[in-house]
């Protein structure tokens, strides 16, 4: 049998624990562990898959700490601090170790000094918070942190702007976004960032700017959204995935989640393939490889497994609905997806980390 824990955050106060067993597809639950309120975004410490982060989405939003138990149980939160503002929606771990969490309700962040194990958080060391200046477009609403070399990338959907922050956590630059378009999360490869914008459901690939200020061009900017969407449906656009290519799946296909919060298709959300290609010609671009209809409803969260066996499976989960998890295998060397497992028991789901 070759198995993989999984655990999934969402709305609620606990952390759902769940066993996938690839030789039979089968997704079993395996429990719930308690945590604070909303742990909506969860991930692990870089070098020790046994920490756990998990922001409280909620108005005095916070973030905790958890040790990952053997069979995937969470213990008792270990360390809990102020995120610094209302409904922080994001938490990444850094190399350096510290943690950046964002506020999306109150547009500000911290960057967040742990102690040596990352258990704890060093409260001693007062970090600053930093507020995302309020643009012309609308309010500040960050939505993720992207650790790239000595830099901090933030998308902020409401001001239509990608900021870039010191691991201090002081802003010292910028990238400018198509206006209207809401970035909310990004991915890179190699020396191309790839922006997934909420508002506009779009995705964008373009060169990542010499800091603080450069500027780049848009390469290619293509819809996300599936054609023959039913009548009243309104696409938000929510994650993005590019899985580090392997002899198995060589190209680094980007993997987009829909998120249908209209008139729900039949076939629920889809996830959309996509290909950067013609990479370094004028023919560069962006192409559709294949639109995969789930059955969720309000695809935000989605994970690729990282363990040997497991870069060929996909978790993902709705925020809406009662359509549970789902588990994807990549077929076609990633060109396309197909569900191979499903577990109703817990009917909404927002974030994975495979252990």
């Amino acid at each position: 049998m070759v198995a993989f824990t999984i655990l999934a955050g969402g709305y609620g106060a606990f952390v759902a624990t769940y066993l996938f067993n690839s030789s039979d597809s089968t997704l079993s639950l395996l429990g719930k562990s308690p945590t604070g309120p909303n742990p909506s975004w969860i991930t692990t410490h870089l070098m020790n898959k046994s920490i756990l982060y998990a922001v409280n989405e909620a108005s005095q939003g916070a973030l905790q700490t958890f040790e990952v138990c053997p069979g995937g149980a969470l213990s008792h939160p270990i360390d809990t601090t102020s995120s610094g503002g209302d409904s922080p929606a994001f938490v990444a771990a850094l190399s350096t170790g510290q943690v950046a969490v964002m506020n999306y309700g109150s547009g500000n962040g911290r960057v967040i000094q742990t102690m040596e194990s990352g258990l704890h958080f060093d409260q001693d060391e007062v970090t600053p918070i930093v507020t995302f200046p309020r643009l012309l477009s609308g309010a500040s609403h960050p939505h993720m942190a992207l650790e790239h070399g000595d830099e901090i990338l933030v998308p902020d959907l409401g001001g239509d702007t990608i900021w870039r922050l010191s691991k201090s956590g002081s802003i010292q630059g910028f990238i400018p976004q198509p206006k209207g378009s809401g970035p909310r999360h990004m991915a890179i490869y190699g020396q191309h960032l790839f922006t997934l914008h909420e508002l506009s459901s779009t995705l964008t690939v373009q060169l990542i700017p010499p800091a603080p200020n450069g500027t780049s061009p848009i390469i290619s900017s293509v819809s996300i959204i599936p054609s023959n969407q039913p009548t009243n449906a309104s696409y938000a656009a929510a994650e993005i995935l590019i899985p580090t290519p392997t002899k198995d799946f060589p190209v680094p296909y980007i993997y987009v989640s829909n998120r249908n919060v209209g008139l729900q298709d039949a076939r629920g959300d889809s996830i959309a393939i996509f290909e950067h290609v013609n990479v370094g010609t004028p023919e560069e671009r962006l192409v559709l490889v294949k639109q995969v209809f789930t059955g969720l409803d309000q695809i935000r969260g989605m994970q690729f497994g990282e363990e040997v066996g497991g870069e060929a499976f996909l978790v993902a989960g709705g925020v809406a609905g009662n359509a549970g998890i789902v588990v994807l295998k990549r077929v076609g060397q990633g060109r396309d997806l197909e569900v191979v497992a499903r577990n109703l028991e817990v009917p909404t789901r927002t974030t994975f980390v495979w252990l």
